[in-house]
């Protein structure tokens, strides 16, 4: 057999064996950071729990500055929802608070129409950290993203 046309089978295996490795992963991710902050959970919490205010500061609101969106549903907590379309940096979607625990917990799930349709779960965290005097007050902020069996992206033609 001539060198070329073995180093043609090894590449096609391998490329065979990477496709079969692709084809056997699992469609879940999850992705989690965590910072401390100089403030109570209760005065984090309510930047959070309202759509309206948490875009003051959502670094996704920022990269469009001709970002269209629209709010619905509660005014804040559960049910709160935002409706977004943007460029290529932001996408088109929604996100909705689907759970709220005061000063500890925000759920959301985030529906993405464009680039690709996805939908995954963003959840925030607040712990108190150390003594919660009001000078001295720091919490311990989480943030985790997820994504559910059978969520994998979907391409759009």
């Amino acid at each position: 057999m001539s060198p070329l046309k073995t180093s043609g089978i090894v590449v096609a295996l391998a490329l065979a064996g990477v496709l079969i490795a692709a084809a056997t992963r699992g469609d879940t991710f999850r992705v989690q950071r965590s910072a401390s902050i100089k403030a109570a959970p209760d005065k984090i919490f309510p930047l959070i729990d309202d759509l309206h205010r948490f875009n003051t500061w959502n670094p996704f609101e920022k990269k469009d500055p001709n970002l269209k969106g629209s709010y619905s549903g509660a005014p804040s907590g559960k049910g709160a929802a935002y409706a977004f379309d943007g460029n290529k940096n932001v996408g088109k979607g929604t996100i909705e608070i689907v759970d709220s625990a005061r000063g500890s917990r925000v759920t959301m799930t985030l529906h993405m129409l464009a680039p690709f349709e996805t939908r995954n779960t963003v959840q925030f965290l607040l712990q108190p950290q150390g003594l919660m005097l009001p000078r001295s007050s720091t919490s311990s902020s989480t943030w985790i993203a997820w994504s559910a069996p059978n969520s994998k992206p979907v391409s759009r033609a």
